[in-house]
């Protein structure tokens, strides 16, 4: 009994240091323009470490662009992170991701990532929904640095392109792993 309080002791203070002081739903002003330089800062960095990305940036109807995602876990895990919207590069909306993760896990992380919304289709459904869960709905595809080096554009016909970008910690273990996206709206 003694060593599942430590370890649910160690799970809280983990998700708590993971977890930033913004987790309230609404954002500033300023909280949003910091958000959206740190998501086109974030893309430009993608872009130049990924050329596959980079082609497909013009081509796409908008990229929702998570700078930093943290997750934790010892057994139970979770992660957060917030993100905006662009459009031509420019932010229409801001979003945060959470998730939850049950299994052999430990460790902590930072990561970020980036969608490509590939069609006006794919678009609309995420933004329609209330709260999106990534696997449901328009396909998405994680792009990894195999798939990166080899597709073209040509040949990338999905809906909605993923890639993981930024990584750093160590996060080990195999998990069941759920990943929602719900707008946040700027005060």
């Amino acid at each position: 009994m003694r060593t599942m309080c430590v370890g649910v002791t160690f799970l809280v203070v983990a998700l708590t240091a993971a977890i930033p002081a913004s987790v309230a739903q609404d954002k500033g002003k300023s909280e949003a323009a910091e958000l959206t330089s740190e998501a086109q800062a974030a893309l430009t960095s993608l872009y130049t470490n990924t050329p596959i990305a980079k082609e497909l940036g013009p081509k796409a109807a908008a990229v929702l662009v998570f700078p930093e995602v943290k997750k934790a876990g010892l057994g139970i895990g979770g992660q957060y992170g917030e993100g905006a919207l662009l459009t031509k590069g420019t932010a229409t909306a801001y979003y945060k991701t959470t998730g939850a993760s049950f299994g052999l896990q430990a460790g902590a992380q930072k990561y970020g990532y980036a969608m490509f919304f590939m069609n006006a289709k794919a678009l609309d459904e995420f933004s329609k929904a209330t709260g999106f869960e990534v696997g449901v709905g328009p396909s998405v595809v994680l792009v990894d640095e195999g798939m990166a080096k080899t597709a073209t554009t040509t040949t990338m016909k999905d809906d909605i392109y993923a890639f993981v970008f930024g990584q750093k910690g160590l996060m080990a273990g195999l998990g069941i792993q759920g990943n929602k996206i719900t707008q946040i709206t700027p005060k």
